[in-house]
């Protein structure tokens, strides 16, 4: 029985708490003044979380590698960036709900964080592997030099010599580039989450131990669901000097754990017994209440007893009557159990059965089927068909005809998790922001044909020019690169990795329509294509005596003059939060193009010298939010106009001018 506290709430440890759900990252560990150790606030990282300066470092118990300071920097700091719609590319524009993004997934993060804060499902990532090679597709700010690098870790002394050996496995400048690259990433992915969201993040031996470190700063140690063990290979690969390797890691972090549900593919079967009795398990005493356990038998008397057998522990605690097969005392048992006794009254309650066969008694838990069965975190063919590095493989060839990707992940694996945390959510947004050979596309395709869901994903990759990664690639992944290049030229585009993953997954998208010709006509197979640039507007730095006559013209707008009307649409759902897969119309009002988006979310209208009937006309539909252009407006007066119109007639209206 617990004590009262008799003492008001540490008012201290409370505000720690507060400050662990805000920034996990900046828990710590200290000793209080009897040497026990307890939770503490890291005030340096939580300093530095909130400051877009370097800060000096304090002593304490955390992770840290040369770099991790510029990378927090870096994820925080605010870009002058958008997102440029490509109907041309993309398909089924008008009606899809699945986005590809092309550009650094730092930057493209950093745009979703208002139109998808929480709410991302899950997130599938397969990061470069660190092979201890010095290139990096992804071109970070914090990224430095060999010598500065060396000067700030203290490898070179006085005299500019290294001290630690050229040896790409063990020089630690690879793991800090690593380990700030995904530092920033995942701080912003969190961000995307639902409470309940799930990140799945699979590696190899090289970065496991510090992305598990890395994980437990940004989602928090009490948030760590498992690391999944997947069976990558049908046969070991003898490479390693010391043991036969076929299995990689998948890591798994939650939101908040406590708002998930038990990850399941199965379900389990009626009739089924699961035995109570669970030797080498603790001894504790559980109670069957009258009438809850069917006997085989239908009339018996046992007076207590011993009823141990072998290994398995159990006493027969009271004398047990049965009638009609149910026993109409309660039974009594002390033994190793699977089962707490809440857990016996939550199965009791349910209405399932518990079945005694004979003696000695060994109850068993008949499952009235259909329950959620909780996934294994070993992943092999053996025991689910998530299949191996091969079958990924010979998909890609079946799709695109040869390897056109180095590594590609198979698709059950990925359909696997998915439908493992998305089987009670079957709308859920999933992401994938490494994409690559957009395997995790394909696998939502797979699954929503499969169970009739309606899953959308969002897909970021780096636009990698296939031609200048040719310049440095090793023997194997030339003949890749190669195939892609070849690829590239038979359907007529440049030569990117963001091209092959848009073909792959228009060919996997027809290719279940092909093959689900009942059931998958009216899945969306379709995606949005957005590119990453700089942003819409003119930037203007300035002063007044440093403006020239061929300067003046950008004064008469501040868009820049290659941008569409429809760039500067989804630039402004960006900027007001607003998701960039939803339905939108264009129509012409007084003679001027006015964009309804999802139904008065957002009415636009960038036209110049907007006459005052169409304002008024915009302004009698009510939408949430309009937008104009500045330049729309002859002067002051104009604007002010406008503003009144819209207090008469949509008064709860947002208006903003670009």
């Amino acid at each position: 029985m617990d004590k009262m506290r008799m003492e008001t709430q540490d008012l201290t440890a409370a505000n720690v708490e507060k400050i662990g759900e805000l920034f996990p990252n900046c828990i710590t560990e200290a000793r209080d003044e009897n040497g026990k150790l307890k939770k503490a606030v890291n005030f340096d990282m939580l300093r530095q979380m909130l400051s877009g300066d370097v800060v000096e470092d304090g002593e304490a118990y955390e992770f840290t590698w040369v770099g991790k300071k510029a990378a927090i920097i870096e994820a925080n700091k605010p870009i002058r960036k958008t997102l440029r719609p490509c109907p041309e590319e993309s398909v089924d524009w008008d009606t899809t709900e699945n986005l590809y993004i092309e550009g650094d997934n730092l930057d493209v993060l950093k745009l979703l964080q208002e139109s998808y804060l929480g709410k991302i499902k899950e997130i599938f990532i397969d990061p470069p592997y660190n092979t201890g090679s010095d290139r990096f597709v992804y071109p970070d700010n914090y990224r430095m030099s060999v010598d500065k690098y060396e000067t700030e870790a203290g490898f070179v002394d006085v005299s500019g010599n290294t001290l630690f050996a050229e040896n790409a496995n063990s020089n630690p400048r690879f793991h800090s580039l690593w380990c700030s690259m995904m530092y920033s990433r995942l701080m912003l992915a969190r961000n995307l989450l639902t409470e309940d969201g799930i990140i799945f993040i699979t590696l190899d031996d090289g970065e496991n131990a510090n992305a598990r470190h890395i994980c437990n700063e940004i989602f928090g140690e009490t948030n760590f669901i498992t690391e999944f063990i997947w069976e990558k290979k049908k046969k070991p690969s003898f490479l390693h000097r010391n043991v036969g390797k076929q299995f990689d890691y998948i890591l798994c972090y939650a939101k908040n754990a406590l708002a998930t549900k038990a990850f399941s593919v199965d379900k389990t079967t009626q009739g089924k017994k699961y035995p109570v009795n669970n030797a080498g398990n603790g001894r504790n005493v559980i109670v069957f209440p009258p009438k809850t356990v069917r006997f085989s038998m239908k009339e018996a008397i046992f007076e207590p007893q011993d009823m141990s057998e072998g290994n398995i522990y159990t006493v027969l605690k009271n004398r047990v009557e049965v009638e009609d097969y149910f026993n109409i005392t309660e039974i009594i048992l002390d033994g190793e159990w699977r089962y707490s006794q809440e857990k016996i009254n939550e199965i009791i309650a349910n209405g399932e059965e518990f079945l005694i066969s004979k003696s000695p008694f060994r109850p068993n838990h008949v499952k009235v089927g259909g329950e959620i069965k909780k996934m294994k975190n070993v992943l092999s063919p053996s025991s689910y068909s998530c299949e191996t590095n091969e079958d990924a493989a010979k998909q890609i060839i079946d799709l695109c005809g040869a390897t056109v990707f180095d590594n590609p992940k198979p698709v059950k694996l990925v359909e696997l998790l998915l439908e493992a945390t998305t089987y009670d959510d079957k709308e859920a947004t999933v992401m994938d922001f490494f994409s690559g050979s957009a395997t995790t596309a394909h696998a939502t395709f797979s699954l929503n044909a499969k169970d009739d869901g309606k899953r959308r994903f969002i897909m970021v990759q780096f636009q990698e020019n296939l031609d200048k990664a040719m310049t440095s690639a090793k023997p194997g992944t030339k003949q890749v690169l190669s195939n892609a290049i070849e690829l590239c030229n038979q359907i007529g585009v440049s030569h990117f990795l963001t091209e092959i993953g848009k073909e792959r997954i228009r060919r996997a998208g027809a290719k279940i329509k092909e093959e689900n010709p009942l059931t998958a006509q009216n899945l969306d197979t379709g995606f949005r294509v957005f590119k990453l640039d700089e942003s819409n507007m003119n930037d203007v730095y300035y002063t007044a005596g440093e403006y020239t006559q061929d300067m003046l013209s950008m004064m008469e707008s501040n868009v820049k003059s290659d941008r569409t009307d429809l760039d500067l649409l989804f630039g402004c759902l960006l900027e007001w939060g607003l998701p960039l897969s939803m339905p939108y119309k264009s129509e012409k009002i007084e003679g001027f193009t006015v964009h309804t988006y999802n139904d008065g979310d957002l009415i636009a209208c960038f036209d110049e010298n907007i006459p005052e009937a169409a304002i008024k006309e915009i302004a009698r539909r009510q939408p949430l939010r309009a937008v104009f252009r500045d330049s729309s407006f002859s002067d002051s007066p104009a604007k002010i106009n406008v503003g009144e119109i819209f207090k008469m007639l949509a008064p709860n209206t947002i208006v903003k001018v670009l």
